[in-house]
């Protein structure tokens, strides 16, 4: 299928590296499809280079200097930067249908299936179901689209101030018109939900195609032990993914993309931009993640407050290992 493609976003080498995984993820599970990469102007040279290793098509897009209908659009909406980068998606009109997957996210078996949907088709969001989650959609490319998708940033802006909200409203009816339209949760897991709805997890989660890393904690940022293959690293996030997700990005970064960055970065240690990172020829870029302290004791009122609020304590009383003992507990 020479006229289909899956399509990521990089806009700096942070998430280049997640794109690496990504790409790395799709070939590993043998897609058929080409694979192209849009990078934003941050992001380095030598990962620019490791990223053409891994795709069939590298494009950089910097809407700030292109001087076409994005740059004035942009004139009018500055805040909208990054959501224009990725609305450029829509410029590759010589692949007929693709499928735009953000670098958070991982490839858990073929999801070439997804080509036989139409735009635009996407998962609901964990947050608001009636909204789909724009990190795994299927699209047809088309100037005409691109060129309507921006006149709707400039006049409207976006509701939540990404791309998610722009695409919602532009394509407004995707919850009530078309059920062919909605993709299974499974395509886009949300990292979130295995928490906000842990016995559906432990239902459906083993079929989980896709896993989408959301929150601000990437799997880049935590640091991992090629000996004894764990990931280290401590977070409040309460978007936190599962263990098992975390294991299988790092895995495929240190085996499968870590000798791509030594042959391409030469002499140059590899920083993530996040925290100190090891030169990366003394091994696997271990990222350093400083361990917040315990959080004081807090009444059973209190906690519930938290809960209601999207702030429970994920890492510690209300982890998922501990709920999962506690359900258990209650199913015996």
């Amino acid at each position: 299928m020479a006229d289909q493609a899956f399509v990521t976003l990089a806009t700096n080498d942070n998430y280049a590296k997640g794109a690496m995984v990504l790409g790395k993820s799709l070939q590993g599970h043998n897609t058929s499809r080409k694979l192209v990469a849009l990078i934003g102007p941050q992001v380095s040279e030598p990962a620019r280079e490791v990223l053409r290793n891994i795709y069939d098509e590298v494009h950089l897009v910097d809407v700030l200097d292109s001087g076409d209908t994005a740059h004035l659009a942009l004139m009018k909406r500055p805040d909208l930067g990054v959501t224009f980068t990725k609305l450029h998606c829509w410029t590759l009109t010589h692949y007929s249908k693709c499928v735009f997957m953000d670098a958070d996210t991982l490839v858990l078996s073929n999801v070439d299936e997804l080509f036989d949907r139409e735009e635009l088709s996407a998962a609901p969001d964990p947050g608001w179901p009636d909204c789909f989650n724009s990190g795994v959609f299927v699209f047809r490319p088309s100037n005409e689209t691109y060129e309507k998708l921006l006149q709707r940033c400039t006049e409207d802006g976006s509701f939540d101030g990404g791309d998610q909200g722009v695409l919602n409203s532009f394509f407004s009816n995707w919850a009530t018109a078309d059920i062919s339209k909605h993709l299974p949760f499974i395509y886009n897991l949300s990292s979130i939900a295995i928490y906000s709805y842990l016995p559906a997890f432990k239902q459906y989660g083993s079929e989980a195609k896709v896993v989408h890393f959301l929150g601000k904690v990437k799997p880049w940022n935590y640091s991992y032990d090629p000996k004894t293959k764990s990931v280290k690293g401590h977070s409040q996030d309460p978007s936190m993914v599962h263990q098992d997700y975390l294991l299988k990005w790092w895995d495929i970064y240190s085996t499968m993309v870590v000798p791509l960055m030594k042959e391409h970065y030469g002499s140059q240690p590899f920083h993530s931009g996040v925290s100190e990172v090891d030169d990366i020829h003394h091994g696997v870029a271990h990222v350093h993640v400083s361990v917040p302290p315990p959080p004081p004791d807090i009444s059973s009122e209190e906690r519930k407050q938290k809960w209601e609020q999207g702030q429970a304590d994920y890492m510690g009383m209300d982890s998922f290992d501990n709920i999962q003992r506690k359900l258990d507990s209650f199913l015996n």
